[in-house]
């Protein structure tokens, strides 16, 4: 009895302790953000590392409001979030980041979805230049504003719509995302 009471107590201590920063491929990650203009703190949902041939590329790491283990919703219900890519690799050279970014809205858009973005993606595609290792992304939304795009913590554009942090999210979360791997370490296992 003793014991079992042991194990209750600590488990109960470990559900309502805070919790702590983690550590990826050397990129230490906070369990809370609050992006500037957020009414909100944003908690870490989940964390994952972008491979390529055995390759780190960056460490992705998803903020919400309160953690959510499916993606569908979060698809079609934008709230705040934030998505963070901090670069591993050396180098990721703009072309490649530039196909990566269209290849990632257009496998995972309808024809129609992807043809009311596909200004916006110009326009978003349009911010970044070659990433090196220890550059970071903050792919900040706030609903009614739009998704605010920083490298290396300086604001770099603004893309506006709801629709539009959807169709990114889903490069990650959608049916076809960047890596079904980096999808689970985002959110889990999606049951939609």
């Amino acid at each position: 009895m003793r014991r079992e009471l042991s194990l209750l107590v600590f488990l109960v201590a470990q559900s309502v302790a805070p919790s702590h920063a983690i550590e990826l491929a050397g990129v230490v990650l906070p369990d809370r953000v609050q992006p500037e203009g957020a009414d909100q703190v944003l908690v870490l949902n989940g964390a994952g590392v972008r491979e390529k041939f055995f390759i780190d590329i960056y460490v992705a790491a998803l903020y919400l409001p309160q953690a959510r283990k499916v993606a569908g919703t979060l698809l079609s219900e934008p709230s705040a979030n934030r998505l963070a890519m901090h670069f591993v690799h050396s180098e990721v050279s703009k072309r490649k980041l530039d196909a990566a970014w269209y290849e990632g809205f257009e496998r995972n858009s309808t024809a129609a979805q992807f043809a009311a973005v596909q200004d916006r993606l110009q326009q978003f595609v349009a911010l970044f230049g070659d990433m090196r290792e220890g550059d970071t992304v903050w792919l900040d939304f706030l609903p009614g504003i739009g998704t605010r795009v920083s490298i290396n913590g300086s604001r770099v554009g603004l893309i506006a719509g709801d629709d539009f942090n959807s169709a990114l999210l889903a490069v990650w979360l959608g049916k076809k995302p960047v890596t079904q791997a980096l999808k689970k370490a985002l959110v889990g296992v999606d049951k939609q």
